[in-house]
């Protein structure tokens, strides 16, 4: 009977893996939010005439944002150590340069509908992969 709880525990967590992940990425991109702040002097919503998303952990945040047609997004890597670059899918425009830390990429979204991208050297190894929606 010992050996069976284990099984089932890890049954539950493969069933359920948005629980566990949800509140690390949460404290990630709380973390993010940090650097950025610290970084750059202000919280990321107060930056001028764009959306800022955040690269840091391999993670985007948010992974997931609704922006009006015409909005400029841009990414800022607030890592210590990593690049990134983006690679919006579909959008016919090659992947970025990679940006090193405390550097951006931006990119004007004008076409409505939901929109995948993705960070070139880790969206497969880490899942670095994000959304916008255009409206």
């Amino acid at each position: 009977m010992t050996r069976t709880l284990p099984i089932i525990l890890l049954s539950l967590a493969a069933a359920f893996p948005v629980f566990a992940g949800d509140d690390n990425k949460s404290a990630i991109c709380g973390e993010a939010e940090e650097r950025y702040v610290d970084l750059f002097g202000g919280p990321s919503s107060e930056a001028e005439g764009v959306v800022v998303v955040t690269m840091y952990k391999y993670n985007f945040c948010p992974a997931e944002i609704t922006v009006p047609a015409g909005t400029t997004v841009r990414w800022v890597n607030v890592d210590k150590r990593t690049s990134h670059s983006v690679l919006v899918k579909g959008s016919g425009i090659p992947e970025s340069d990679r940006a090193f830390p405390e550097e951006v990429i931006e990119f004007t979204f004008l076409e409505p509908g939901p929109q995948d991208y993705l960070c070139g050297p880790h969206w497969e190894t880490q899942n670095m992969i994000g959304m916008v929606t255009v409206e």
